[in-house]
């Protein structure tokens, strides 16, 4: 078995059990947006490999064991990596200050579980504070990369608007630094607003390419509508400077995950394929509205990764392109050109 064969295992799998003692040299990541929303989190590193693995101090599948100096995990109690190494995150992600603006959404998919956080997880902080935050990172070195996501809080327009003063706040201080976007846009104007504040990448979801699981899963979501902005986006912020999620797990063939990230790519879209995180949050409305769900296995997602990467290749794209986000980040994805 490779090292990319066990990192689809991971992001596959259940949590990582740790010591009740555990304390990393580093604080610990905690998700406030999409489906691991609240889960304490920890990056692992491994053979060039990384991936973020939420912790239990109970139970897991997996089982980080040794420390402070050397790490090994164990699956399901037998060896399973020889060698992992704990990577902090500087806000959310490796390297990269990666902030929600905001967690309570008003569009409420199926699988996120941001608005069913409890009020001490949900914390939104100033806009102000975090382009100090951004600031002080820079100071202290080891940062490549600034990203913003947000749910709709209000209004479409008022998280764009929220949006637009962050990214022209931080581009003004740090002129050179790669800005990634993820943005739910109401015009193509929003567009223009955001990529003139000083963003350089930008991902609109389109979730699913399969319209009925987009119909079920995310009513307010308007799939040609997500295409429209996507073609547009191309041609703001170009070839390869475009990226969508499709997520894998909402009952969808390979043939129409295929399809989709064909279509995008020859719209000069790079998606991600996101296996679904089926958590006890989400899976009874995600059950009651689709059906039964089968888990992902580590199989397909690779299966459907290897398949992209010859997609995109014959479209003359890669991810070698993306300077931020979660091309960059690659912790929760199999990132085709960079992890395979």
């Amino acid at each position: 078995m490779n090292a990319v064969e066990r990192k689809a295992i991971l992001i596959c799998g259940g949590d990582v059990k740790v010591d009740r003692d555990f304390r990393p040299p580093f604080r610990l990541s905690r998700s406030t947006a999409g489906p691991g929303a609240g889960s304490s989190s920890v990056v692992l590193s491994f053979n060039g490999l990384r991936v973020k693995k939420s912790i239990s101090r109970q139970e897991g599948e997996f089982e980080l064991v040794g420390g402070p100096e050397s790490y090994s995990l164990l699956r399901n109690g037998k060896p399973f990596i020889e060698k992992v190494e704990l990577q902090p995150v500087l806000y959310h992600s490796p390297e990269q200050a990666f902030f929600n603006l905001g967690q309570a959404c008003i569009f409420d998919c199926l699988f996120c579980t941001s608005r069913k956080l409890s009020k001490d997880v949900v914390k939104d902080l100033d806009l102000d504070q975090i382009v100090e935050m951004i600031i002080e990172a820079d100071r202290k070195g080891g940062m490549k990369a600034v990203a913003f996501t947000s749910a709709v809080v209000n209004s479409i327009q008022d998280t764009v608007d929220r949006m637009v003063y962050v990214v022209r706040k931080v581009r003004e201080a740090l002129p050179d630094i790669p800005i990634g976007i993820e943005p739910y846009v109401g015009s193509f104007e929003d567009i223009d607003r955001l990529h003139e504040a000083g963003a350089n990448e930008i991902k609109i979801n389109i979730e699913s390419f399969d319209p009925r699981i987009v119909r079920i899963a995310c009513p307010k979501l308007e799939l040609p509508r997500q295409m429209e902005f996507l073609r547009y986006a191309v041609q703001v912020f170009g070839r390869g400077k475009v990226t969508s999620n499709i997520i894998i797990g909402l009952g969808e063939t390979d043939r129409n995950v295929l399809e989709g990230v064909t279509t995008l790519a020859s719209m000069g879209v790079v998606p991600t394929i996101r296996a679904l995180k089926i958590n006890p949050t989400n899976r009874p409305v995600l059950e009651a509205a689709l059906g039964k769900l089968e888990p992902v296995t580590p199989e397909r997602l690779l299966h459907l990764n290897q398949e992209a990467k010859l997609i995109l290749l014959a479209n003359g794209l890669s991810t070698m392109s993306y300077h931020t986000m979660c091309h960059e980040c690659r912790c929760c994805d199999i990132v085709p050109f960079k992890d395979l």
